[in-house]
């Protein structure tokens, strides 16, 4: 499926400048990218434009797929300039690359539209020529913007840290510097990257951008902070947000990072519970970090877990990842797993058990007979040794059936 991508925050007049003259020296189409292919600035057209290019200059959107496409190439690690090929279903033309490095940072990439006659040694040397003014002006805007991103850090780290005293100072500042409003509606998202081995950088960035949307919408304000693979994103709503909302805008999160980085990297997201007041973000982000762990380690989550849904598992989790292991499991459920050919009793009693012990309700959710039920779940008492009938040793073996459910991920998958 098609998705759109919001363009980059705009370029200043001196790169606007560059592009612009670069353009109008070479008679071709030019654009300034970020590292992630936003759009920063772009020139007028020259007759060579493609649908990718109008479609960006018209609606200041790209889809995913073209993004992935320039990425997949390894533009960004890229360390001199090269041509991209086109790909006519996508609607993009070829265009010559020039990666924009300054001092190890990849700032950018400068992209000139090549169709028609190749370009000349002259051509090229004021592409690189341009690219040279492109990369100094660039690394001062990122230099300032690194000094407000390291200031925005420290605040929301000390706004959710663990002492108190710090957390309060950090939300005086937050709140009279008119960052943050002090409530009504308090959410912490916590999301982590892991098994990102792109350039440098490379997942920082995509954090930031995956986010940017979420730092002012129509209904909330936010901040968030990225440290290399991790981000928090401390959000003040105006409303209390649905559970449906916060769904949707964590899978766009997601989908974002897996635009900007490819689907090898395992990305989780954790929403914490909901707070009344900004003073109480750093409970909201205790539990977003263990909404996380449930995203690492239950697949059915699909990376995003929610501290208010995740019921019994919040309680598991509360527990060090060392800890979280098949040593937790109840001897007479351990019996019942490590029997061979008892995957068909686990289903039954996982289903019993879930249906509050309704045999009716079982043998309906199983398509079963009920004496082949009574059957099945005489098996079960007899190999574990337990009273399905005794609410006590139901308890022991749901909840045992609930930490199998965290210990089905490896653990060097959990511990990422």
């Amino acid at each position: 499926m098609q998705r759109w991508i919001q363009r980059s925050r705009s370029g200043g007049e001196a790169l606007q400048t560059l592009v612009d003259g670069l353009a109008e020296e070479l008679g071709r189409s030019v654009v300034l990218d970020d590292p992630l292919v936003r759009l920063i600035c772009t020139s007028r057209h020259f007759g060579d434009e493609d649908r990718v290019r109008v479609r960006t200059l018209l609606q200041g959107i790209a889809d995913d797929e073209a993004i992935r496409y320039v990425l997949s190439q390894g533009v960004a690690r890229w360390t001199r300039p090269g041509v991209l090929p086109g790909r006519d279903d996508l609607g993009l033309q070829p265009r010559y690359c020039v990666p924009i490095r300054e001092r190890g940072h990849v700032l950018g990439i400068l992209m000139v539209v090549a169709v028609g006659e190749p370009l000349t040694t002259a051509e090229t040397e004021a592409i690189d020529r341009v690219a040279r003014a492109v990369a100094g002006e660039m690394y001062a805007e990122r230099l300032a913007s690194d000094e407000n991103e390291e200031h925005i850090r420290g605040l929301v780290s000390r706004l959710v840290g663990s002492d108190s005293t710090t957390r309060c100072a950090a939300h005086q500042r937050v709140v009279d510097d008119g960052l943050l409003p002090a409530g009504p509606h308090v959410v912490v998202t916590s999301v982590t990257v892991s098994g990102q081995y792109g350039p440098s950088g490379q997942t920082e960035v995509a954090l930031r951008a995956a986010l940017e949307p979420y730092r002012r919408t129509r209904t909330a304000r936010g901040l968030a902070m990225v440290d290399q693979d991790r981000a928090v994103l401390v959000q003040v709503f105006e409303r209390e947000p649905a559970e449906e909302d916060l769904e949707q805008q964590c899978r766009a999160v997601v989908r974002s990072l897996t635009t900007f980085l490819g689907p090898e990297p395992a990305v989780a997201v954790g929403v914490g519970g909901r707070r009344t007041a900004l003073a109480d973000a750093w409970i909201s982000y205790d539990q977003a970090r263990v909404a996380v762990r449930a995203a690492r380690r239950l697949p059915r989550l699909e990376g995003v877990g929610d501290w208010e849904r995740l019921g019994e598992y919040a309680v598991f989790l509360q527990l060090p990842e060392s800890a979280l292991d098949d040593s937790l499991l109840p001897k007479p459920l351990r019996r019942l797993l490590e029997g061979g050919g008892n995957a068909r009793l686990e289903e039954t009693l996982r289903c019993y058990l879930d249906n509050a012990g309704s045999v009716p309700k079982t043998a309906e959710v199983l398509e079963l007979h009920r004496t082949s039920l009574y059957y099945r779940l005489r098996q079960i008492q007899e190999i574990t040794g337990l009273d399905l009938d005794d609410g006590a040793h139901r308890l022991q073996l749901h909840l045992g059936l609930r930490l199998r459910d965290l210990l089905q991920v490896p653990a060097e998958t959990a511990y990422r």
